[in-house]
């Protein structure tokens, strides 16, 4: 049985391009992914704060009964000491489909806590069901 050595291949010169030298390439990738995975983080806290979920808690207390233009909905909604919150409100009739549409600010009370709120809602049509859809952090 006769025996084979292996051996380096030989490329023709110009054919195949020129080998890398050194790893200074490889820092580039890997730099650019923790910058990137730096300002996702930074952006995430950012919007996190701005819109994330907050210690305002809105909570339907009722309507009035409602006119062809316009239902009045009271609710409660905790806010923090000194703070204001954005609340939407919405309007809908008998079938589900909205009818109106009103964003409110709430101030807090000092020392913060729970605030009663009735606002008035302008609608389309006669609405037969008031919601809050929801409040956040006025801003």
């Amino acid at each position: 049985m006769s025996e084979t050595h292996a051996t380096t291949p030989v490329f023709p010169p110009g054919r195949y391009g020129r080998r890398r030298e050194g790893n200074r390439s490889r820092w580039v990738p890997i730099l650019a992914v923790a910058l990137s995975a730096i300002v996702i983080l930074g952006l995430t806290v950012q919007l996190y704060r701005k819109f994330g979920e907050g210690n305002y808690d809105p909570q339907i207390i009722g309507w009035n009964d409602p006119t062809d233009t316009e239902m009045v909905i009271q609710f409660r909604v905790l806010v923090p000491e000194d703070g204001t919150a954005t609340c939407m409100l919405r309007a809908r009739d008998y079938d589900g489909f909205e009818v109106g549409r009103r964003q409110v600010d709430v101030q807090g009370p000092p020392g913060g806590g729970s605030v009663e709120v009735s606002e008035s809602v302008p609608t389309t049509a006669r609405a037969s069901v008031g919601d809050v859809m929801g409040c956040r952090a006025a801003g």
